[in-house]
């Protein structure tokens, strides 16, 4: 049953802790989404930062890749897959809408991601259940 659950909750929760200031004291005021998180000098002399914005959208494509794989199941499982995951996006869908702190680009993309998970969990359904389908059979 836990390999129903959406793993895109999870950058929604891991969002949602950070905006909102619930880890590490920062305030509502702040972009803590511009904080540098990883600092690698290249080889051509150039800084190359990561910040925390882009490590979440780094974390929701991992997730995406997996969301994909378990969206090639097959049995009542997959259905209640594909709804939680729905339920997910209209979670992101609503809170971009009416809370301040997901008006940000950062959660807009974590949102499009939610919405590729859902198009591709059904898309993958419907093409493996057509090929299962033999029509006009041909004795």
């Amino acid at each position: 049953m836990l390999t129903t659950v959406p793993l895109m909750i999870v950058p929604f929760i891991v969002y949602n802790i950070f905006a909102l200031g619930w880890f590490g004291g920062t305030s509502a005021d702040a972009d803590v989404w511009q904080n540098v998180v990883i600092s690698v000098n290249m080889i051509s002399g150039v800084e190359w930062r990561m910040t925390l914005g882009d490590l979440m959208i780094t974390l929701g494509l991992f997730l995406l890749f997996f969301e994909i794989m378990k969206s090639t199941r097959i049995g009542a499982s997959s259905i209640i897959d594909h709804l939680l995951s729905t339920f997910v996006f209209i979670a992101y869908l609503v809170e971009f809408l009416l809370v301040g702190a997901a008006a940000h680009a950062v959660f807009f993309i974590l949102m499009v991601i939610t919405f590729v998970d859902v198009i591709a969990g059904f898309t993958v359904s419907i093409r493996s259940a057509t090929q299962d389908v033999s029509v006009g059979g041909g004795y």
